[in-house]
């Protein structure tokens, strides 16, 4: 887009006008001033990578960043009537709208205060996933789930909560396994925290099973920025014989290539041991089958903190459906709305905080 406004800039023409103001209409709906904002936030530079690396900004590298703001400031600030001066046209032309900022104070305030904002991907979005490549690509539409839209579990939770602050304050942060039943709200926790935390300096990237062997590579690029990071494993269970539980194995048991400051590993399982066993392996052969036995359950315990969501009673799972019914503006009488409710949930044989919201989300499209 800033190409197309310096084209036109050096070679003035209604053609050119009208092809950038085009493009910045696509681009945020036409304010240049958040444009070129958006564009220094984004931007991973020399000198962000310096200050977020702590290292100390030379005053040449610091001069050329407050030169280059400045043309920029005088360049968030062009309007239609600058633009079209040079012009000899008296047809319709379109127009577009910028916001005054103070960019040179803006952006060295967040240079300051680095470890809150980031930079590059990592200052415009809050949740990642690792692509088939092994790199880190952001989610365009994240999980919004917030902290008061779950209920109950408020002690489960609050052990998440408590561990994430203690990793953005720069103290010991443990990696947490969360397991139980499904549905309870174990991912939903994590992302809710998420979303609660990200303002602070908090980023999430999600990883799939499969992609364990990659954390090495994701740790080296993550371990130089200010930011800090929960890398996510969601319904994590192996096989006997799965090469990606030694590679989690050895990450949990701080490899040297896995150890990281800035980084903790959240996963959720539907299963305590993780491990998918049969009675074939309870029953084998194998000389040393305590051992072996020993070695599958032992990832567990290779997480510093272990969280367990058990599946609701009656009394939580009818407390969660009226909060949603009352969240959402549903008018029924309370015995009605629990017969139902709990008619809905024996139907899939069982209670969740899950089949609540699915029961409320069906009383909504009626």
């Amino acid at each position: 887009m800033l190409d197309a406004l310096f084209s036109h800039i050096k070679h003035p023409s209604v053609a050119s006008y009208a092809e950038f103001v085009s493009l910045l209409y696509a681009a945020n709906g036409g304010n240049l001033g958040e444009y070129v904002k958006e564009l220094c936030w984004n931007s991973e530079n020399v000198f962000v990578k310096t200050v977020g690396a702590k290292k100390s900004v030379p005053n040449y590298m610091r001069d050329a960043l407050e030169a280059e703001l400045d043309v920029l400031q005088e360049v968030s600030v062009l309007d239609k009537e600058a633009l079209c001066a040079p012009l000899k046209y008296n047809g319709f032309l379109p127009d577009f709208t910028t916001t005054r900022l103070h960019l040179k104070d803006i952006y060295l305030h967040r240079a300051e205060n680095i470890g809150k904002y980031g930079y590059g991907i990592y200052a415009k979005h809050r949740m990642f996933y690792v692509d088939e490549g092994g790199c880190i690509v952001p989610v365009l539409h994240p999980d919004k789930t917030e902290l008061p839209d779950l209920v109950d579990y408020e002690r489960e939770r609050q052990i998440v909560m408590d561990n994430t602050r203690a990793l953005l304050a720069g103290k010991p942060a443990a990696n947490v396994l969360l397991t139980g039943d499904a549905g309870t709200g174990k991912s939903s926790t994590v992302k809710a925290v998420a979303n609660a935390l990200w303002g602070e300096g908090l980023r999430i990237i999600e990883m799939r099973k499969d992609q364990l062997r990659s954390i090495p590579k994701v740790l080296d690029e993550l371990s130089g920025n200010p930011l800090k990071f929960v890398l996510f494993i969601d319904d994590l269970s192996f096989l006997k014989d799965d090469d990606n539980f030694n590679a989690l194995k050895a990450v949990l048991e701080g490899s040297v290539t896995a150890k990281s400051a800035n980084v903790v590993i959240y996963a959720t399982s539907n299963r305590r041991h993780i491990i998918k066993e049969t009675f074939s392996d309870r029953e084998g052969d194998d000389v040393h089958r305590n051992d072996t036995m020993q070695e599958l359950v032992s990832l567990s315990e290779r997480f510093g903190i272990h969280i367990t969501f058990s599946k609701p009673n009656k009394e939580t799972y009818l407390h969660i459906v009226h909060h949603l019914a009352e969240e959402n503006h549903i008018d029924m009488p309370i015995d009605e709305l629990e017969r139902l409710a709990e008619r809905f949930a024996l139907e899939r044989g069982g209670r969740s905080a899950r089949l609540a919201r699915q029961f409320v989300d069906g009383l909504l499209s009626r």
